[in-house]
């Protein structure tokens, strides 16, 4: 052991941790469930290996899922170890391939110096491929073509698969793109992040030399969130550790909701198949909540078929009894939401634990979570945190009305009622593309001028302002476009919306995406009309929006936390307020058919659940417009199998408490 390694503490790891800490040599999956303490089993493997194994920390391989999480792990390996950790390679898939690239892409035909491409790269020089080849970037979407690509690419399968298994003419098509784009991304000395992953794959299992330097350097591999891994990680993996079988694996069925981008939960699956002589751990003592949110949590994921076994357990207290609340409305479950928050801060209703626990903390605005389904549920509960004065942020993600999409819905509208907004104008004058360039705005920037008009009056002079070519016809077109919307103003704010989203081709060019970005998009442009079918005139509804957006800025430590299921991952709150839990909203209607898209739904479930550490609301509304009408929805499946075995004394229902409200919108086709 070395003097400058202390031995691994182990005195405060449960049973199955210490286990799973000093296992041996061979392989070993350790099924963590939610709190269960994975990233302190992780690190203390690690601090076991050099400190009373002896091992080099250059021989240990640790891999995480985000910079942020490598960054963490290194910091608690070097409390553990001191200055041994820097010998180690800690990093995400992407930097350590990087790292194996940069010595040897020569190999492959890549120059060692290769240029990486980010996704706007990428999507730009998809779009050259696009208007190259002879296909309109208009009606074959830049960003879902390449989203196609990146499917493939994740799933291993290369140019020549893809067009020697091509089945119809979109198949076809994208095999044409996919061939030029790589073609052409190799020509230009650069890889995409697919590339990263990909191309490491292709070096490795094409050069025995090279992957036999790694196998040997890399002794000891260590993953994270191993249900989070897509076909080309998993092989990278299996690669590097096939020789020498040390590959030490953390992750949890339960919790695998990444499908969408390309996470295979058959590889923690079947890890144990991969290698037949693995070891598991099960970790199911909960350090993180009480005894009756595990129990919800136990109850709902047991419905799951695709999942390891196991039952979380506490040896904390029952706790506060679950509360449910039905809303009459969605506006009414917000403001139900927002009623409770202020009363949590002010300390009403803290201690009335199950279990007779009356010294319960006091609560911060911190201390609160509201998790929702689709970014788009988010409008009607940051109205109602405004109304109330309750300061929030939005986690991972952009408040409502700030919005891509939102914005430029907006500026439609403000055009329409003040023609001579400027600002307006020019940020959606080419929203959807329309041929009219920096260069044509330019030019009637300065016929405006010159000749003492507004922009809108230049609009309707393209042609004296020295606009040529297809700018004109789009100018024209927009120009035509801008009047239509300026004679909707009398019908009031969702009139304008509504013709503007759909005549300009906003909507249109949405739906070609066809990705899972697009159909949040579509839905926020839907939540938008829902909110603007509240307001009988155009000025009201503007001057609202503006309010709402004029919130003091606080320190985050004064803010409830607003954010989607996806991106509550990995955190923990004090309370959590679980919204719109209703079949078609959670689980999405997009799963509605599929087993397997159902049980990913129910996973997502599962994560919002587990993230609760003292107190858990389930929420949802008895009505929501949409598209102009109004759904009755039914309460969530979730919701039954979560409670089904909750002592009706360890549930709270306060769905008496009716506010009244409602209002809505677009789903993609």
């Amino acid at each position: 052991m070395s003097a400058t390694a202390p031995a691994a503490t182990l005195d405060d790891l449960n049973g199955v941790q210490r286990n799973a800490v000093v296992h041996g040599d061979g392989p070993a999956l350790v099924v963590a469930g939610a709190g269960s303490g994975k990233t302190r089993v992780l690190t203390r493997r690690i601090a076991h290996l050099i400190g009373d194994k002896g091992v080099d920390p250059g021989s240990i391989l640790a891999i995480t899922f985000t910079n942020k999480a490598a960054e963490e792990m290194r910091a608690r390996v070097g409390a553990l170890v001191g200055q041994l950790v820097r010998g180690m390679w800690i990093s995400t898939f992407h930097r350590a391939c990087v790292r194996i690239l940069r010595r040897d892409a020569e190999r492959i035909g890549y120059p060692r110096n290769f240029t990486i491409y980010d996704q706007a790269d990428s999507r730009r020089l998809t779009k050259y491929v696009l208007a190259d080849l002879g296909f309109d970037p208009k009606r074959f979407i830049p960003r879902a073509i390449h989203q196609q690509i990146s499917t493939r690419k994740n799933l291993l399968q290369s140019v020549e698969f893809v067009a020697e298994s091509a089945e119809g003419p979109a198949d076809e098509r994208l095999a044409r793109v996919y061939a030029e784009y790589q073609r052409r991304i190799q020509a230009a000395g650069a890889m995409d992040f697919d590339d990263l992953l990909t191309q490491t794959e292709h070096l490795l299992s094409s050069h025995p030399d090279v992957l036999g330097r790694y196998q040997k350097q890399f002794a000891h591999i260590l993953v994270d969130e191993y249900q989070d891994t897509n076909p080309a990680q998993n092989a990278l993996v299996l690669l590097l550790g096939r020789a020498h079988k040390n590959v030490f694996v953390v992750g949890d069925t339960d919790q695998s909701i990444y499908a969408f981008r390309g996470a295979d939960i058959r590889n923690i699956w079947e890890f144990n198949v991969a290698f037949d002589d693995c070891a598991t751990y099960v970790l199911e003592q909960n350090y993180r909540s009480t005894k009756v949110i595990l129990d919800a949590a136990n109850s709902l994921i047991a419905n799951n078929e695709a999942r390891v076994p196991k039952n979380l357990w506490t040896e904390a207290g029952v706790g506060a009894p679950i509360v449910r609340y039905r809303g009459d409305d969605d506006r009414d479950e917000a403001r139900f939401i927002a009623e409770q928050v202020q009363k949590l801060c002010r300390g009403i209703g803290l201690g009335d634990g199950a279990d007779g626990d009356d010294t319960e903390d006091p609560v911060t605005p911190a201390d609160i979570a509201v998790f929702y389904r689709s970014n788009s549920q988010s409008r009607v509960i940051e109205e109602a945190f405004v109304t109330d004065g309750i300061a929030y942020k939005v986690v991972g993600g952009t408040r409502f009305y700030d919005r891509a999409e939102v914005r430029d819905a907006m500026a439609f509208l403000r055009c329409a009622v003040n023609p001579a907004d400027e600002v307006s104008l020019k940020r959606i004058l080419n929203v959807p593309a329309r041929g009219v360039g920096a260069t044509s705005v330019a030019r009637l920037d300065a016929f405006a001028q010159a000749k003492g008009v507004t922009f809108s009056a230049a609009l309707r002079s393209a042609v004296a302002a020295g606009v040529t070519g297809k700018a004109v016809k789009g100018v024209a077109g927009f120009a035509h476009l801008h009047d239509e919307l300026c004679d909707r103003v009398p019908a009031g704010p969702r009139a304008v919306l509504e013709h503007a989203v759909t005549a300009s081709g906003y909507v249109e060019s949405l739906r070609a995406e066809d990705s899972v970005e697009a159909d949040g998009r579509l839905e926020n442009l839907a939540e938008l009309l829902t909110s603007a079918s509240e307001y009988e005139t155009c000025d009201r509804f503007l001057e609202q929006v503006a309010l709402v957006n004029d919130t003091d800025d606080l320190p985050d430590g004064e803010m409830v936390s607003l954010m989607t299921l996806h991106a509550a991952k990995g955190l923990e709150y004090p309370v959590v307020f679980f919204t719109g839990l209703e079949d078609g909203i959670c689980p999405h209607y997009k799963s509605m058919g599929s087993p397997e898209a159902t049980e990913e739904e129910r996973r997502l479930a599962y994560v919002g659940i587990t993230r609760a550490k003292r107190r858990l609301y389930l929420t949802n509304a008895l009505r929501r417009q949409t598209n102009g009408s109004v759904n009755y929805n039914s309460a969530s499946e979730f919701l039954a199998e979560a409670l089904t075995d909750i002592p009706p004394d360890l549930i709270d229902d306060r769905t008496d408490t009716v506010f009244g409200g409602g209002n809505g919108g677009f789903r993609s086709a």
